[in-house]
């Protein structure tokens, strides 16, 4: 089950905007990601130690060249989770709506930007880039069959990315929402 504690270090602005530039650059070192965001090179030392304690990154040894140079991946990971797994404390419900709107408008905020961007696009990125809608009917346990099944889908898709085939990648960013409509 997720807890409160991996919701708050995943969802911290500075955590995030550091698992996007791992995951747009690949392996990266600690000076090359403080560079990147404008941050001191201690304060990405902090977070992604944060990160690395709930799975999220994990530290790149197999790169490192000396002593000094800190080297770290982001883990191909993915989970579900409801404010309602948090419905024993009232004081988790509140943070977790909070960091339930958040995590909204961060997707919404990265899906806005690539729109603001698709038009300089590659025509191949521009046609690989979809949106899906669907309405059905279902019951609250086909739902949670669907998540568990997307949720499946989209780790098994990560994980067969063979990084090391020589082609040129960019991050690309899933996210879906699934609820029920009113009638």
């Amino acid at each position: 089950m997720v807890t409160t504690r991996t919701l708050r270090v995943l969802y911290h602005p500075d955590r995030r905007r550091i698992l996007d530039v791992l995951t747009a650059r690949g392996a990266s070192r600690v000076g090359d990601i403080a560079s990147a965001l404008d941050m001191q090179v201690g304060s990405v030392s902090h977070h992604l130690r944060m990160l690395e304690s709930e799975g999220f990154v994990e530290r790149a040894d197999d790169l490192r060249t000396d002593g000094r140079t800190s080297w770290w991946r982001s883990v191909p990971r993915s989970f579900a989770w409801s404010v309602d797994d948090f419905a024993d404390d009232g004081s988790d419900v509140a943070l977790a709506r909070d960091l339930e709107r958040a995590n909204f408008q961060y997707q919404a905020a990265r899906l806005a930007e690539w729109k603001r961007r698709a038009p300089r696009a590659s025509p191949e990125w521009r046609q690989a880039a979809f949106s899906s809608d669907a309405v059905d009917r279902a019951t609250p346990d086909e739902l949670r069959r669907l998540s568990e099944a997307l949720a499946a889908t989209v780790l098994e898709w990560r994980r067969s990315i063979d990084a090391d085939d020589g082609q040129e990648r960019e991050a690309v960013r899933v996210f879906t929402h699934a609820f029920p409509q009113p009638s």
